[in-house]
């Protein structure tokens, strides 16, 4: 089911787009959105290599030894358990349980120094997604506050939102749900970096919302039913169309609206008329209800995905991007409190996360460079941290955040390369370190958007968007 995040909010963006969209996924529009904020009109727009960013975020932090720089020289206790194998890219050692993407390697760039100081996985994951620090201390807290940094696609919706007609189909959509929501079961983690923070709640993802079974579930190591899969907007994809008598009562609700209009704060409904016809177009519109069933994919292209939550959530990103939806991020979260995020053990890792994460990215590039979308589609494949040199007995990793890979394709990126170097353990970068700071500043470019053109902070300071970020020299 499709829920927009969150509660009925006030903030510097006005009334939540989530409430206004829940509405409206009940049949209830018309709640406003307050003024949205306006950019410096100088050095907004840069060329754009990319249209579309589909962001694979490994939550839990991805061993580089068992992934994409594997160190098969090193001594007994460093190396790790798996062996490379030959691949595409000359120099890229990668581990014997990704075969697909061996095969492929020709089409993706592995950046192996990507590094920061956050050792924490809510603020690696704000870090990774933001380009910024997050600003509580580590082990302080897990969930987001109205302080975080903008994620990049609310930063990208943003732009959207200024500078383009209104849309019939979101900008910024999180699948499979909200990080976080998997990996508690009675209550919802809301871990910080994916929203729109200090820009306001109108720019966080429109995001599905699937659960797990029970509490010691784990969808993304099994197979799911499409009774799970249901990424459908919950009440408009049911039994038979939308009738043209439903759609009128529907509208007709909206005019309830425009009489508390009056009453309510005028600047907390200065956006309301533009919002509601884009909140009525996105429940209207067929593209993105038609994107979100996985039912009308062919089996075959299903099982090459994988039929594990990541596999189908990857796919489903595939078509949102197909639809229009400008930024997709597939969360691979920690249902069993671990997952990535291998203190324990390597067994998890040989037998689920590596060929899951095998099927998936390997099934989305060779699809979008079959159908010729891989050119203006930017895929981001990262965990936020990395793993420990020195394993325990079993192969388990701790936390690393010094050292760890991050894999770019498409969007004009150049593919078969390798982009930095670490040292023989994979502890340390050789070369200077690239930074989560890089990592967004080269989002934003190949989306056209200039990483140092500066928003209206809450308190009306001109800020970066990103500070200190350079782009990373890996296009064509």
């Amino acid at each position: 089911m499709l829920n927009v995040l969150g509660g009925w909010d006030q903030n510097c963006s006005g009334v939540s787009r989530r409430r206004v969209l829940q509405a409206g996924s009940a049949g209830l529009f018309g709640l406003s959105l307050a003024q949205t904020l306006a950019a410096e009109a100088s050095g907004v727009s840069k060329p754009a290599k990319a249209k579309n960013v589909i962001f694979l975020l490994l939550f839990g932090g991805p061993s580089q030894l068992e992934t994409f720089d594997m160190k098969p020289d090193a001594a007994g206790d460093i190396r790790g358990p798996f062996q490379p194998i030959a691949s595409r890219t000359p120099g890229l050692r990668i581990c014997e349980h990704l075969p697909q993407l061996a095969k492929i390697s020709d089409k993706f760039c592995v950046v192996r120094n990507m590094s920061h100081s956050f050792n924490d996985h809510s603020g690696g994951a704000h870090y990774i997604q933001t380009g910024k620090r997050w600003h509580i201390p580590i082990g302080a807290g897990f969930n987001r506050t109205d302080k975080d940094w903008p994620s990049v696609g609310s930063v990208v919706d943003y732009f959207a939102q200024q500078s383009e007609k209104p849309r019939d189909v979101p900008t910024y959509m999180m699948l499979p749900a909200p990080l976080g929501h998997l990996q508690s079961y009675s209550s919802k983690l809301e871990r910080p970096g994916q929203y729109g923070g200090w820009l306001g709640r109108a720019y966080d993802p429109l995001a599905t919302d699937i659960r797990k079974r029970d509490p010691k579930d784990n969808p993304f190591f099994r197979t799911c039913t499409d009774d799970e899969l249901d990424f459908r907007i919950h009440g408009l994809a049911a039994e038979g169309e939308l009738t043209l008598d439903r759609l009128d009562g529907r509208r007709s609700l909206l005019e309830q609206f425009d009489q508390a209009r009056s009453a309510a704060d005028d600047a907390a409904f200065a956006g309301f008329d533009e919002f509601r016809r884009r909140a009525l177009s996105l429940v209207t519109n067929g593209r993105t209800r038609d994107a979100l069933d996985l039912r009308r994919e062919s089996a075959a292209t299903r099982d090459r995905y994988g039929r594990h939550l990541f596999g189908q959530s990857t796919l489903v990103a595939r078509r949102l991007v197909e639809a229009g939806v400008r930024y997709v991020t597939v969360g691979w979260d920690a249902p069993d409190g671990y997952s990535w995020d291998s203190h324990t053990h390597s067994d998890d890792v040989k037998s689920y996360l590596l060929p899951g994460l095998d099927q998936a990215l390997s099934a989305l590039l060779t699809d979008l460079d079959q159908s010729g979308l891989l050119d203006e589609t930017l895929v981001v494949c990262t965990g936020e941290m990395g793993r420990t040199p020195k394993p325990n007995a079993r192969w388990g990793r701790q936390h690393w955040s010094t050292l760890f890979s991050t894999v770019l394709a498409g969007g004009g990126i150049r593919g078969g390369q390798l982009y930095g170097e670490s040292d023989a353990d994979a502890a340390y970068a050789l070369d200077g370190p690239s930074k989560p700071e890089d990592l967004a500043a080269t989002i934003l470019t190949a989306m056209g958007i200039d990483p140092e053109t500066r928003l209206k902070d809450p308190q009306d300071r001109p800020v970066p968007i990103v500070e200190n970020g350079r782009v990373l020299p890996i296009f064509g």
